[in-house]
């Protein structure tokens, strides 16, 4: 029996993430502080700021890599 894959992201953390996605497909996704950075162009992006969302909630998400 194999061993149990261990999540590298919460489940919450994936429905952020979701939430995010489909604002960006109805065009209703802001970038920046505040929703000021104008309209979020790609889906690359809208992912991004919803793990972003994530962990500010304290959610099980990996840090950043910069």
């Amino acid at each position: 029996m194999a061993a149990k894959k261990k999540r590298k992201y919460s489940r919450s953390a994936g429905k952020d993430v979701k939430k995010e996605v489909r604002r960006y497909k109805r065009g209703a996704a802001k970038s920046g502080p505040g929703g000021k950075g104008g309209k979020v162009k790609s889906r690359k992006q809208a992912i991004a700021i919803g793990l972003s969302k994530a962990r500010k909630k304290g959610k099980k998400v990996p840090k950043n890599k910069k």
